[in-house]
């Protein structure tokens, strides 16, 4: 694999085993660093380079090769040629600098959703994790001008929400404080050009109302997401609670919590100390549909319905399922003319799963993005028009952007990462929290004082955020105050990821998004050149050498 458990060259090190994104498998809260991830969200895009320059020199030990996955894609560079460089630039060497390299990108049809750099969070839903950093995360994206997605159940889960009863959905919710905080936190912030709150549905929330609250309250300044799966697990989301009080009120609100807290024995083993917690999960959906045609009738009526309440741009979030899934994700998205369709191999993060079936159940993300591309490429060719897509999976760096949007071109617009962008969050926190006591317990910082990873760096957040003085241009110095540090380190993450995938755009020619194409990439392997359609390094532009060599 790609990913030692320490770095020498950038001076980074995981505390855990790196998964293929880089992560470590299991990403703490309170770690005090310093894998790739949580030092860019401190330094930005200085990480970009090997440390310690004017002393060192520093080589590639050329391991991104091996197995298949997309660390085993490799990134074309040319020559000559320059493509896509904005109106009133030339091919001049001075127009053609990677600063100039444009990464907006926009989806949608009716509706187009502009973003500043082709990246969206994953779904955040009702993990205590997601509620807890929930304003470094929305502000965060806010500012950076791309998508943020609230998940599923955060009504559901929620203590001071009012559900009433019954089978009618408008109306049903009478209060919903949580998901209200979620929405406006990053409405107060979001680019009036750029980004989306997207608000997803799963089977209680459809139950519960949740689209029509949302419609009712903020008509189409969100976006709504349909919900069939994720690439973490092939059921519903879980949390675990270690409340019976808690666990109670979520068996009384429908949801199965395992084991069930209304069971005498189970109460009694629980005030033993025998049981301490109990996991809350979610439904399945589409258990009363037994073939394609009926989930089809079923899903084109569903997005019907969500425009009728006022909803004009409706998205669609799958898992890791087989090809029958996957061709029926792109063909039902792209006939329904849908907004996005965000499409997360295994491989991808959660916030609780069960651990073996995280490792052992569904398509892994190259193969499935593979198929998808060939799939879209499928309907594109009867004159379709594709559904935007999305890519995600396990990705965590600037060249994961590229290859992902490579990969799937032209039908990728966005990639989606989940625990990479949350780990800015943590960080943050913790600074704030080790820097103002006053504030630790609010905003979950887990430090009483800076670990000397940081403290080497700065000991007041305008040394420590290499993004700090931008975030103030955006904001205003008066405002500064109310935006969370882990917004800040967000923001520098997101500059250290904007800043690479110029670069490597700027290597391969290509200067706006949309030039970017699959022949930008080759496979390092013969395997994962059979398994992705992209040609081996060795093969690819052979024959016109030969023609060169010949001429």
């Amino acid at each position: 694999m790609r990913f030692a458990k320490s770095n020498d060259v950038l001076g980074t090190a995981n505390r855990g085993n790196p998964a293929e994104s880089g992560l470590c498998t299991l990403c703490r809260a309170d770690c005090q660093g310093k894998c790739e991830t949580w030092l860019s969200s401190l330094v930005g895009r200085k990480l970009l380079y090997p440390r310690d320059f004017g002393v060192v020199t520093a080589g590639g030990n050329n391991t991104t090769h091996v197995g298949v996955s997309y660390n085993s894609l490799r990134i074309q560079g040319y020559a000559y040629g320059a493509h896509g460089l904005s109106k009133g630039l030339t091919n001049d060497p001075d127009d053609c600098i990677f600063p100039n390299v444009s990464i907006e990108s926009e989806f949608g049809k009716a509706v187009k959703t502009k973003v500043r750099m082709p990246l969206m969070t994953g779904a955040l839903g009702s993990t205590f994790v997601a509620a807890r950093y929930w304003d470094s995360f929305a502000i965060g994206g806010a500012l950076c001008g791309i998508p943020v997605v609230i998940g599923e159940n955060v009504v559901g889960v929620d203590l001071q929400s009012e559900i009433g009863k019954g089978k009618a959905k408008k109306g049903k919710i009478k209060k919903a404080p949580e998901l209200e905080r979620r929405i406006d936190g990053y409405l107060r912030y979001k680019d009036k050009s750029y980004g989306a709150i997207i608000v997803q549905l799963n089977v209680e929330d459809t139950r519960n109302g949740v689209a029509e609250f949302v419609a009712d309250k903020y008509g189409d300044q969100c976006i709504i997401e349909l919900k069939w799966g994720q690439g973490a697990k092939d059921i519903g989301g879980e949390i675990q609670v270690t409340s019976l009080e808690y666990a109670l009120f979520l068996k009384d609100r429908g949801y199965v919590v395992d084991p069930d807290p209304t069971i005498p024995e189970v109460q009694k083993a629980f005030k033993n100390g025998a049981i301490r917690s109990f996991a809350r999960h979610s439904r399945l959906g589409g258990t009363n549909m037994s073939n394609v045609d009926q989930v089809r009738e079923d899903f084109m009526s569903s997005v019907d319905y969500l425009r009728s309440i006022g909803f004009k741009r409706v998205t669609l979030k799958t898992g890791s399922y087989g090809m029958q899934e996957l061709a029926m994700a792109i063909k039902f998205a792209t006939d329904a003319k849908l907004d996005l369709l965000t499409i997360d191999g295994s491989g991808g993060g959660t916030g609780m799963s069960p651990w073996n079936m995280m490792q052992s159940w569904g398509v892994p993300s190259i193969n499935l993005h593979a198929k998808a591309h060939e799939y879209a490429a499928m309907l594109a060719a009867r004159g379709a028009d594709v559904v935007d897509l999305s890519f995600a999976g396990g990705f965590a760096l600037e060249d994961h952007i590229f290859k992902a949007v490579a990969l799937g071109a032209p039908y990728t617009k966005l990639v989606c990462m989940g625990r990479a962008i949350m780990i800015p969050g943590f960080l943050g926190a913790n600074i704030e929290g080790a820097l103002h006591p006053e504030k630790r317990e609010a905003i979950w910082g887990n430090w009483d004082q800076l670990p000397k990873t940081v403290s080497s760096i700065g000991d007041k957040a305008e040394e420590i955020f290499a993004a700090y003085f931008d975030v103030e241009k955006r904001v205003g110095k008066k405002e500064m105050k109310n935006i969370p540090y882990g917004a800040i380190a967000f923001c520098t993450l997101a500059d250290k990821l904007s800043c690479g995938l110029q670069q490597l755009m700027a290597g391969a020619r290509r200067f706006s998004l949309d030039q970017i194409r699959r022949d930008d990439l080759f496979a390092g392997n013969r395997e994962t050149a059979a398994e992705t359609g992209i040609p081996h390094v060795s093969d690819y532009n052979d024959e016109i050498a030969r023609k060169i060599l010949n001429a």
